[in-house]
C-alpha cells in the first residue's frame, strides 16, 4: 500500500526578470573589458547571470504559485536598450532606457504580486543590469566616449522568466523554473 507524505515546501531564493540575449550580452561583456582597460576592478557577472530583476523575492516556498502570477502577465514584444552606466556604492550596472512598456510590465507585475499576497522587495524599481559586484575604481576615470557604443545595443522582449537563485562554490547559479 502506498503510503501518503506530505510534499515538504522548500524555501527558494526567487526573482522575475528579462532574460539577455546574446547580442545584449555580450555589449555588456564589451562594458566590463573597457571598465578592466581604465582600472577597474571587482567580481563581473558573469554571463550566464546577466538579466533585469522585475522582482526580487527571495525565499519563498511556493514557486508554481509565483509562476502562475509570471504567466498570467501579458507580453506585447518591446525593445530594450543599453543606456548610460552607474553605480549604487560598489555595485556598477548599466542602465536600460526607460520606457512605458517596461513601466509597464513592471506595475502590473507587482501588483499581481501584492495581490496575491507574495512577498517581494518594494524598493522602486530602477531599470539596470549589474556589470560589477564590490568594485573597486572611479568611474568618472572611464572616458565616455569609451563605452557610448555600446549603448543602445537593443533586444527585444517578448516573456519574462521567473528565476531561481543557488549558491554555488563559484558564485551564484541563476536557473530558469
Amino acid at each position: 500500500m502506498a503510503e501518503n507524505r506530505k510534499i515538504e515546501k522548500i524555501d527558494m531564493r526567487l526573482f522575475i526578470s528579462v532574460n539577455l540575449n546574446d547580442e545584449m550580452k555580450d555589449a555588456l561583456i564589451d562594458i566590463q573589458d573597457t571598465m578592466r582597460t581604465y582600472g577597474i576592478r571587482g567580481k563581473d557577472t558573469v554571463p550566464e547571470n546577466m538579466h533585469l530583476t522585475l522582482a526580487f523575492i527571495g525565499e519563498y516556498d511556493d514557486p508554481d504559485r509565483v509562476k502562475e502570477i509570471v504567466e498570467s502577465i501579458e507580453i506585447r514584444p518591446f525593445v530594450l536598450s543599453l543606456k548610460g552606466v552607474g553605480a549604487f556604492r560598489d555595485l556598477w550596472w548599466a542602465g536600460i532606457e526607460n520606457s512605458a512598456p517596461l513601466q509597464s510590465i513592471s506595475r502590473r507585475l507587482r501588483r499581481a504580486l501584492a495581490e496575491a499576497d507574495v512577498p517581494f522587495d518594494r524598493k522602486k524599481f530602477s531599470p539596470h543590469i549589474t556589470i560589477i559586484r564590490r568594485a573597486h575604481g572611479r568611474l568618472e576615470d572611464v572616458p565616455a566616449e569609451e563605452l557610448e557604443p555600446y549603448f543602445g545595443t537593443s533586444m527585444t522582449v517578448d516573456h519574462i522568466s521567473l528565476m531561481r537563485s543557488d549558491r554555488g562554490k563559484n558564485g551564484m547559479i541563476y536557473t530558469e523554473l
